[in-house]
């Protein structure tokens, strides 16, 4: 009887999470398929496949799959490249077959080599250009083709926003308006219970109603059909199949296609990694997920979009929060929510041709903002010029280049600072002052490699004749080889005819270099040398102390 209860809980718990993620779902949808000039019924496509066919193969019980803001640049680029969608289609096929080959070859750990400053720069790109190329749709200016040219050709897209700012209209201003101030309020403590009602829903309800109410009134501000959501409506099943677009098979012989699926496979895999670790954090039960099952459950979704006219899609870490707030235990909660966006859409279009696209706009310009607020530049610069520089460079370069140039301009200033940072440190240095010379301690690194060989080789060779020179290799696992050969001549040829005291400390006969002796031998050598009384344990202690850390260092 208990199972039973426990059971009929769990189905109730589902299906509000379902309708929950639904509703925060289909704006997104549209909003998307809206930013990426791509037919807005392809939005659901891929959310209704994202929901069902992802949602069933996921070994995640909480993450919800659909079209993703990150993917929304290079959708974008390529149809307005393509100049043809049925042929980008081909592109999300390929897309699909990769991420499934990558989850056969159990290549879900493919994110962890990821720099956090790359990653947090892309997503901070993405939610600047997704701000960028919904400024017209906010202010109501309805683009023809020259403008979608101009946006695919130039970064910043300022002809674009100089034309819009020429033909603003007022309702859609103030709709767009009306919908940031919602999703700003709705962020705050004090409509905390209210919270559980999505506020992308609200928004769109308020925008519906602003433009009917314009409309009742025979107001001169009212927006017309340009400036809605435009879906096909069905009237009779077989013209519902007919809104499905098939890919133009011709797009496999164009390499650009090849490339564009490639793109799209390394950056939907990235995203949708990271969400999933996100979710199973967020996760009550703290469930674990295949990382290589996901990619294939995603492989095959994006493979079934590509077959039926959707976008690419990701695992959303939006929707997925969305479901894990709203109570979800299992993920029947993910396929409800698909099956309601094809009821949906099936059922009822004209509702959905009613809603402004400047509605949208808000909710995708808030959603670009989240991406990139403030916050995330603070905290990268506090980590520092080695995490502020690649992110700031790869966040500019995906808004005024593209994504693939911005994620590789990241990863080559990444690289530069890690062989930075690797070659400044492969040694400590010590030196200490006594009545007859200088006496040196040079401990190597526990890596040293050939980056390190010209830092060596000029603190050798400002090493002051008469020294003492101690290199201790006793915390060091691994040496290059032609480190070791610089300091083998030095020790044979350079530091005699320098007259410099060289002792090597536990280099192990392994390395090829000349008989080594302990730290002990050397110190008790030297306290003989300055003729230090050794019934004094005090002053050949304090001599130890010296030569271990302590002295005069410089």
């Amino acid at each position: 009887m208990e199972q039973n209860s426990s059971f009929s809980q769990n189905i109730k718990k589902n299906f509000f999470s379902g309708l929950i993620v639904f509703l925060v779902a289909l704006p997104l949808c549209l909003g998307i398929a809206q930013a990426s000039h791509a037919p807005l019924f392809a939005g659901i496509v891929s959310g209704v496949i994202g929901g069902i066919v992802v949602g069933f193969l996921s070994g995640s019980n909480l993450s919800v799959t659909g079209p993703a803001a990150g993917l929304t640049a290079i959708v974008l680029a390529a149809i307005t490249k393509f100049n043809a969608f049925d042929i980008f289609l081909c592109s999300v096929i390929i897309a699909g077959a990769v991420q499934l080959l990558l989850g056969f070859l159990k290549a879900g750990r493919i994110a962890n080599f990821m720099p956090s400053s790359v990653i947090e720069g892309m997503l901070a790109g993405i939610g600047l250009t997704i701000i960028i190329k919904q400024v017209p749709d906010a202010i109501g200016f309805v683009k023809n083709k020259t403008d979608e040219m101009v946006d695919a050709d130039d970064g910043f897209l300022m002809n674009t926003i100089t034309n819009s700012l020429n033909h603003i209209e007022i309702a859609a201003v103030i709709i767009a308006a009306i919908g940031l101030l919602v999703l700003i309020l709705w962020q705050t403590k004090a409509l905390k219970k209210l919270q559980m009602i999505p506020a992308g829903l609200i928004v769109v309800l308020l925008g519906i109603l602003t433009n009917t109410l314009l409309k009742g009134n025979n107001s001169a501000l009212a927006l017309d059909s340009t400036h809605l959501v435009s879906l096909p409506v069905a009237n009779t099943f077989s013209e519902f199949l007919g809104q499905f677009t098939l890919p133009d098979f011709a797009g496999f012989k164009d390499p650009h296609v090849w490339e564009t699926g490639l793109i799209i496979a390394i950056v939907a895999s990235i995203e949708t990694l990271l969400c999933i670790e996100a979710t199973d954090k967020l996760d009550p039960h703290k469930r674990f997920t295949s990382t290589d099952r996901e990619l294939k459950a995603q492989g095959i979704g994006n493979i079934l979009s590509g077959f039926m006219g959707g976008l690419p899609m990701t695992s959303v870490i939006v929707r997925s929060s969305a479901n894990i707030n709203a109570g979800a235990r299992s993920k029947a909660s993910t396929i409800i929510h698909g099956v309601l966006l094809l009821v949906c859409a099936a059922s009822i279009p004209i509702l959905l041709n009613m809603i402004p696209k400047a509605s949208l706009a808000a909710i995708l310009i808030f959603t670009g903002y989240k991406l990139c607020k403030p916050s995330v530049f603070v905290h990268m610069w506090k980590g520092g010029w080695t995490q502020f520089m690649p992110f700031v460079l790869t966040a500019t370069a995906v808004v005024s280049l593209d994504l693939l140039k911005g994620v590789g301009l990241g990863l080559l200033i990444s690289i530069f600072y890690i062989l930075r940072q690797n070659a400044r440190i492969p040694y400590y240095f010590q030196r200490s002052s006594f009545s007859n010379g200088e006496l040196i301690k040079i401990t190597l690194a526990q890596e040293v490699s050939f980056l390190n060989k010209a830092s060596i080789k000029e603190t050798l060779d400002h090493i002051p004749e008469g020294s003492n020179v101690i290199i201790d290799a006793s915390h060091t696992q691994y040496i290059d080889f032609d480190v070791l050969d610089l300091i083998t001549d030095f020790s044979n040829i350079t530091a005699p005819e320098r007259k410099i005291s060289i002792s090597l400390i536990d280099f192990k006969n392994r390395y090829n270099v000349p008989k080594t002796v302990s730290e002990r031998d050397i110190i008790s050598e030297f306290v003989n040398a300055n003729e230090v009384p050794k019934r004094s344990s005090g002053n050949y202690k304090k001599l130890l102390k010296q030569l271990r850390g302590a002295g005069s260092v410089e």
